[in-house]
Order: structure tokens, then C-alpha cells, then sequence
């Protein structure tokens, strides 16, 4: 058994202690709240042994040999960094820093220390996404003509939810950190790396009521991004996302080629890891559903939708770990979403076009 402390209490509650709980390989010996009560009061929650406000002090515990990070972004890369120097294998949710400098750092001192370092990129391990990265590696749809992405949802909709940290860029909040981190990460897994891309980021609610001050505070992180990329190849994407519509499809993604076209989309607003289905055709033909083959399913569900995802990055973390190699997605991975972030901001800043550096001239 692998002994896990969990770091971050709200997504780490919901998603991540009943997901190592389940897992036949992995144990939640320790977690860390920066109020010790709160972090007592999780522990005997779910029957764990320890509970911690130093994260030093959960470091230091035999038992603890790896450990998951679901803090804000802005808390990732001192708290990564700490786990790592402990060498401490670690999991890691997204975005992993909030700049390409932090993350290219974590990737170098995992790798120096010899530890197992994944992201939590989770729609890489759904049944209906990896079936569809199988029909595109069969070439279904033939030479790529356009990708187009559409992410709508409607979390941030709401103007009366309080300001915190997501409302502010400077701490790693927005849509295109929460949301477009997974993206890039998907469209480089399922279609390859980006050359040059476009970003626009709007803030539609520019104030939020602050819960301390009972004030109005301004929101200067976007809640709507309108993204065109070019990838390497030459293949025109379009992506558009947003945290603030009521949109009846919620994440879809089209691929049309000169052999035929294929859909991947869901218009369950409540559970963004199940209700995902896959059409395609063939030219002069009408869509239709390409049922998902049995071996992909997830073998169980469970209460919240999104441990059935995340289960599948445990285990590939736990295979990573137990065999002392590097797995992917590693941080290697998110280091690639964090630059694409990073050009988003500059391109949006400068009303312009970026050029994108390959990874590899990333380590030059």
C-alpha cells in the first residue's frame, strides 16, 4: 500500500480521498488543512489517522510516501516544491503553477529527485474520450481540415457567488485556468502540438460581492475565452469557453476531415466526467452514434462522477510509482498547458497572433 497524504480539502474531499480510499493500491494516511480544526474534523470524517495544519510535519511522516495537491493555483508551486524536496512522489492538479517558469522548476527537481509526478488531466482516462482518440488514430476522418471546441457552462453564472481567489488573475484564477488547462492538454494529446495561436479573455461579471468586506470587488480574471490556434501541422482550432452561459451542449468537440467527421460531446451540466457520447459519418452522410465498446466503461460509478475519472489517474500514478518510471501525463504534460496559458495572456494582451515554442525548445 501506498501512503497518501491529501493537501487541499474541498476538491481533495469530494474527489480525492474517496478515490485513494477506493483504490486497492493506495491508503489516505494524513491530511493537511491550514486550520487545524477543519483538517480534524476531515480526518475523523473519513477515518484518517493524521491531521495536519504544518506541511512540513506531514512530510515528515514514515508513512507518508506520496501526496496530492488540490490547493488554489497560486498555493501549487511552494507547496509542490516542499513535497518534491521531501522526495515525495506527488499528484498534482491543474493548472500546476501559475507561469511556465515555476512549472518547467517542479519538472526538473522531480526528475532530480527521482520521484513519480503526474496531473490531474482526467478527460485523457473518460471511456468516451479515449475511444474517440482510438477512432481518430484509425484515421476515421482522414486529413484534418478543422477542429472546433466548444466548452460552455454555467458555474461562474450566477452574479450574487462570492469573490475569492478565482476572481483574480494574479492567483491563478479564470476560465482558462480551470477550464483551458484541460484543453490544451487534450487537443496536444488527441491532435498534436500548437504553432502559433490567438487568445481573447473576457470578464463578463467584472464585480463580485468580497464575503469579508460585504464590498463590491472587481473580478479581473476571464470567465469567457475565445481562442484560435493553428497546430504545427497546419490545422486550423477553434475554441471557445466559458464559465458563464446556460448552454444546452455543454463540451463538444467536432472533427471534420476529408474522409468523414467525428463528434465527442455532453449536455450533462451537473457531471462533467459522465454523459459524453461519440457520432460520426462519412461525406453525404447524417451523424450517427458510434456506440463505446465495453472495455473502455468505467467498471464502477460512484456517488460523484468525477472519482471515477480520477481513479483511472491513480492508478496510472500507482503504476508509475511501483515501477520507478515516469508516466504521462507527467509535469512534463502540464508544463505544455501551463505555456499555452501563459501565450494566451500575452497574445490577448498584445491583440495579436504568438508564435508557439515546441518542448523541446522549451528545455533548450
Amino acid at each position: 500500500m501506498i501512503g497518501v497524504a491529501v493537501v487541499g480539502t474541498g476538491f481533495g474531499q469530494k474527489v480525492h480521498i474517496p478515490a485513494f480510499q477506493a483504490h486497492h493500491n493506495t491508503e489516505v494516511v494524513a491530511v493537511y488543512h491550514r486550520d487545524i480544526n477543519k483538517a480534524q474534523t476531515i480526518a475523523a470524517t473519513h477515518n484518517i489517522s493524521y491531521a495536519g495544519d504544518n506541511l512540513a510535519a506531514v512530510l515528515a511522516l514514515p508513512t507518508v510516501q506520496a501526496v496530492s495537491i488540490s490547493t488554489p493555483p497560486f498555493l501549487h508551486y511552494e507547496m509542490a516544491k516542499q513535497v518534491l524536496e521531501a522526495g515525495k512522489h506527488l499528484l498534482l492538479e491543474k493548472p500546476i503553477t501559475l507561469n511556465v517558469t515555476e512549472a518547467k522548476e517542479l519538472y526538473q527537481l522531480a526528475k532530480t529527485q527521482g520521484v513519480v509526478a503526474t496531473v490531474d488531466f482526467e478527460f485523457r482516462f473518460i471511456p468516451a474520450w479515449q475511444f474517440f482518440a482510438q477512432l481518430l488514430s484509425t484515421n476515421y476522418v482522414g486529413n484534418i481540415r478543422l477542429i472546433k471546441i466548444d466548452w460552455l457552462g454555467s458555474s461562474r453564472a450566477d452574479t450574487s457567488r462570492p469573490w475569492n481567489w478565482y476572481s483574480t488573475k494574479e492567483k491563478g484564477g479564470g476560465a482558462l485556468g480551470s477550464l483551458g488547462s484541460h484543453a490544451f492538454d487534450y487537443i496536444n494529446c488527441l491532435f498534436g502540438e500548437v504553432g502559433k495561436l490567438n487568445a481573447h479573455l473576457i470578464t463578463a461579471i467584472s464585480e463580485r460581492v468580497n464575503p469579508e468586506t460585504g464590498k463590491l470587488q472587481t473580478v479581473d480574471s476571464d470567465d469567457t475565452c475565445l481562442l484560435s490556434l493553428e497546430l504545427v501541422n497546419g490545422t486550423p482550432c477553434q475554441v471557445s469557453i466559458s464559465a458563464v452561459v446556460h448552454a444546452p451542449r455543454t463540451h463538444w468537440i467536432e472533427v471534420y476531415g476529408d474522409k468523414g467527421t467525428l463528434v465527442l460531446g455532453s449536455d450533462n451540466q451537473k457531471d462533467y466526467i459522465h454523459g459524453f457520447r461519440v457520432w460520426g459519418s462519412q461525406p453525404g452522410e447524417s451523424l450517427q452514434e458510434i456506440e463505446i465498446p465495453p472495455q473502455f466503461l468505467f467498471p464502477q460509478h460512484y456517488h460523484d462522477g468525477r472519482i471515477c475519472a480520477f481513479l483511472r489517474v491513480v492508478d496510472e500514478w500507482v503504476k508509475g510509482i511501483t515501477n520507478n518510471q515516469e508516466i504521462i501525463p507527467s509535469l512534463r504534460e502540464g508544463i505544455y498547458s501551463q505555456l499555452l496559458m501563459d501565450l494566451s495572456h500575452e497574445s490577448h494582451d498584445l491583440g495579436n497572433w504568438v508564435n508557439v515554442p515546441s518542448l523541446e525548445e522549451i528545455f533548450d
